[in-house]
């Protein structure tokens, strides 16, 4: 029980690291990944095991205890996990081509209000609390309809998207599945556990190093160039819409030099990113929202459409691009791919293993 207790109390803390190289540990998180009581009484049916425990949380101890002393223990484990996968997939019933063609039907990708707040919250902030008049709700009615369809949109998209790239990992042959859903861990790759973290190249990233490029924030630089031959534009929009009406007026006047020469800036910090990707790595690492916090060892998938950044969420449905990568990587990796990275959060210090696959449409 001393081993149980020993995991569990570093799994509470987010010590994940210590789980790498211990096979006691990674018994440990497997046992875990079997836990429910579905999933439990078919692994003990399956391998002719008895518990005397009546609750589910000691079972799971019981059940770690019996699997220490057995040799097979993990080849059992992993036998398990890799049936229930493939079980899942049919279970699930998706008929994966015509998925991906629906995918294309999704035209533009915008959030009913903003990513961070549930869609309920969102409604209540803007609707239900500040409009005192029935009338007034009313005449909202259909922006309403729109925010709540956006959202679900693009929850849909991101859902199915997720699924599609997540099995073209947990399909290949190195990988187990953690089908049990636990949390900080996708799958297991050669043995190491992973969160598989699909993300697009981060803007505040990218404004950054910009930044320190161009001596400027990226708008100020941009202004200040653009007012050199004579366009301007109104400070008081919104900085998107400031960008948007410089390289159009930019575009009319035929001065693409400057576009070219920001967009150059941006590939530069690209490049940068793909030639010390742990920096990158250590950064979405720190700048990940505190309510998902999480410090276990990450796989991050970064998409990127070079050609217009703000139309990389498309990426997430390239899989003529995304599934060769995948292979590649996942034939030809072995644990040095998987490099050392500390990293504080909220003052607190961390120590985690990463990498950084990138999927780049120029």
């Amino acid at each position: 029980m001393e081993n149980f207790y020993k995991w569990d109390k570093e799994f509470s803390k987010q010590n994940l690291y210590e789980f790498n190289h211990s096979e006691n540990g990674l018994l440990w998180l497997k046992v875990r990944a079997v836990c429910r009581t579905k999933q439990l009484q078919e692994f003990l049916e399956d391998n002719g095991l008895t518990l005397v425990s009546t609750k589910i949380a000691d079972k799971n101890i019981e059940l770690f205890e019996k699997l220490e002393s057995m040799p097979d223990a993990m080849q059992r484990l992993d036998a398990y996990l890799n049936e229930r996968n493939h079980e899942w997939y049919e279970v699930m019933n998706v008929d994966e081509e015509k998925l991906k063609e629906d995918l294309y039907r999704v035209k533009h990708y915008e959030w009913g209000g903003d990513q961070n707040n549930s869609l309920d919250r969102y409604l209540v902030g803007r609707y239900v609390k500040l409009i005192s008049r029935y009338d007034e709700l009313l005449a909202r009615q259909n922006k309403i309809a729109e925010n709540a369809w956006n959202y679900v949109q693009a929850s849909w998209y991101n859902n199915w998207t997720s699924y599609l790239i997540e099995s073209l990992f947990k399909r290949h042959r190195k990988v187990v599945s953690a089908v049990g859903e636990i949390k900080s861990v996708d799958f297991f790759l050669d043995g190491f556990p992973i969160d598989l973290k699909v993300t697009f190249f981060p803007n505040q990233f990218m404004a950054e190093r910009l930044k320190a490029k161009l001596g400027n924030d990226e708008l100020v630089w941009l202004r200040r160039e653009s007012k050199k031959v004579g366009v301007i534009t109104d400070k008081q929009q919104s900085k998107a819409q400031q960008m948007y009406v410089l390289s159009e007026k930019l575009k009319e006047k035929g001065e693409v030099g400057i576009l070219n020469e920001l967009n150059a800036m941006r590939k530069e910090v690209l490049l940068d990113a793909q030639k010390n990707p742990m920096e990158l790595a250590k950064w979405l690492y720190m700048n990940q929202g505190e309510m998902r916090f999480g410090a276990e060892n990450r796989l991050f998938l970064v998409l990127v459409d070079m050609a217009d950044v703000s139309q990389s969420w498309k990426m997430k449905r390239a899989f003529s691009l995304i599934a060769p990568k995948v292979k590649s990587y996942l034939d030809s990796f072995n644990e040095d791919f998987l490099k050392e990275i500390d990293f504080e959060f909220k003052g607190k210090s961390y120590k985690s293993l990463a990498d950084v696959m990138f999927v780049v449409k120029n």
